[in-house]
């Protein structure tokens, strides 16, 4: 065979990005990029944003944790943090996420099924129990509720007499993306962007080492975005974000470090870390040169990233094992701070304390075994990843320009356009999947007949749901009523005022107020969201 027919019988290799792969990569392909001149720890922090990395100090361990009761999901914290976990990260169930107490119809069925449940301050109480909030960091995984669960978090620290300003933690608490990918909003677009801005105005003046909000593109991934979408719409939300906090006289230097950016992982090795390398950079561009930050620490993208769900199969599931270990290696060659590793068996339900333990040994061996925390950067330098996260930056950059077309991403949101967009790359991806195009070990080739094996799954504890509507009934006719009245009301008329509502919301639940009769006064006050609609 000739040299040229052997070119023209070259297959083409495209990214889910819709990037092309060159089969060979060379210097001429990054002389433009000025990586050569790029340090860890230095301005735009492609390499990661501390200069020593992981050699100073690993990433953090913060597996997804949470389930049925407050006492259940103590006990799995203490599981975690026993066998070497550094951190935890917490689920909570649909109802506390969509703002409704445990005896409302509506969560009938689904209390404590998937997820903690919170009506009151005594279920934190019960929940970090024997847990030093000074020496774990902990993440809340909530979103439509979340005011009212920082606001939690925050009193169950005065009241056991942690100093605030010194509090830290995460919240997720990004509405926005729930309106694209996960469903748990409850209040109109704009009411619940002002909500998050309520929580970013107070953290920076009174709680400034705890973060407010964690942008997730995850979610939007695993709606089926594309990792280019995934990027760009995570970006639009967090500019969306800084934007209506300087509006309220909050200089970008007093919050913006404490952003965090909450990602996802499956798909192809390259891509996934080429990704995060070029998302960095632009991020810390759009700080400086959009913001004019003055703080380096403003344009880090600090992030958590782990293994996204949407890349395990319910077939073979076994073979999860090994894909969430190369998820935790991209993780760490991308620079993240923080993991969450998904489970082997977290495609069909909660995980056991097995499947747990060993995404947990995982992270570990990676730190201790592999020697992979040893240089910063390994793979800086390579022509392919360097030219890719070049590409990355760009891209990102065009797609979020068509956001800006839409009229910016709340009016996006508003009318459906982001939605739309993703769920067509959804259908894409599945189609391709189901056809056999996009290539799925033990799904669609290296398939095998065999008898379907036994699994574990979580049992729903209904025992523990009725015992959850019984606290919460018994908590509201222990307290004092008229007491919790009276601050229902100011925050009914701090609400109509346009005020910042945490601290109207940290003395509600002080005196226990539930988390459904709080929301259920934003709900009169705000209304609630109606989806678009569109095929």
């Amino acid at each position: 065979m000739t040299k040229s027919n052997s070119k023209a019988t070259l297959k083409k290799v495209f990214l889910e990005s819709g990037i092309e792969v060159k089969p060979v990569y060379t210097y001429e392909d990054v002389a433009d990029s000025g990586i050569a001149d790029e340090l860890p720890g230095q301005y735009p922090f492609t390499r990661g944003i501390h200069p020593e990395m992981y050699r100073k100090r690993p990433f953090t361990i913060r597996q997804y944790a949470g389930f049925a009761s407050p006492e259940e999901t103590n006990e799995r914290f203490q599981f975690l943090l026993k066998n070497g976990q550094t951190g935890l990260n917490v689920a909570f169930d649909l109802p506390t996420q969509c703002g409704l107490d445990s005896d409302s119809p509506d969560a009938y069925g689904e209390v404590g099924r998937v997820g903690m449940t919170v009506d009151s301050l005594e279920d934190f109480e019960i929940a970090f129990k024997d847990i030093d909030l000074d020496q774990i960091t902990v993440s809340l995984t909530i979103n439509g509720s979340a005011i009212v669960l920082i606001a939690m978090y925050i009193a169950l620290a005065e009241k056991w007499g942690y100093d605030i300003s010194r509090l830290r933690g995460t919240a997720q608490n990004d509405i926005l993306k729930e309106f694209i990918g996960r469903g748990t909003w409850i209040f109109p677009v704009d009411k619940s962007v002002k909500l998050v801005i309520d929580t970013i105005e107070y953290c920076a003046k009174h709680v400034p080492k705890y973060s407010p909000v964690s942008v997730c593109g995850y979610h939007i991934r695993e709606s089926g975005a594309n990792p280019v979408q995934e990027m760009a719409y995570a970006f639009c939300i967090a500019k969306a974000y800084s934007d209506g906090t300087i509006q309220r006289g909050i200089s970008i230097d007093e919050f913006a470090s404490r952003l965090s950016f909450n990602f996802d992982i499956h798909g192809n090795f390259f891509e996934q870390i080429a990704k995060f390398r070029g998302g960095r950079r632009l991020w810390a561009k759009i700080i400086r040169e959009d913001y004019h930050a003055r703080n380096d620490k403003s344009s880090w993208m600090r992030m958590i990233a782990g293994g996204g769900g949407g890349g395990l199969t319910k077939e073979q599931p076994e073979n999860n094992i090994v894909r969430s270990a190369y998820y935790a290696l991209i993780s760490t060659l991308s620079g993240t701070q923080t993991m969450a590793l998904c489970s082997y068996d977290e495609a069909y339900t909660i995980p056991t304390e097995k499947a747990a333990e060993l995404s947990l040994r995982t992270m570990q061996i990676l730190i201790h075994d592999m020697g992979i925390c040893d240089t910063v950067d390994p793979l800086g330098g390579s022509y392919y990843v360097e030219a890719l996260t070049d590409r990355f930056e760009k891209e990102i950059r065009e797609e979020m320009k068509k956001v800006d077309a839409w009229g910016g991403i709340e009016k996006a949101i508003e009318t459906g356009k982001i939605q739309e967009s993703v769920s067509r790359q959804a259908y894409l991806r599945e189609t391709g999947i189901q056809q056999g195009t996009i290539p799925k070990v033990g799904v669609n080739m290296f398939r095998r007949e065999e008898e379907v094996k036994p699994v574990d799954f979580h049992p729903y504890n209904e025992e523990a749901a009725k015992k959850q509507i019984a606290k919460v009934q018994r908590i509201r006719k222990q307290r004092d009523n008229v007491r919790v009245n009276k601050l229902l009301a100011q925050i009914r008329q701090d609400a109509l005022a346009d005020k910042n509502l945490m601290p109207s919301i940290i003395a509600a639940v002080k005196e226990y107020a539930t988390v459904g009769e709080i929301t259920g006064v934003l709900k009169e006050c705000y209304g609630e969201f109606n989806e678009p609609i569109f095929f």
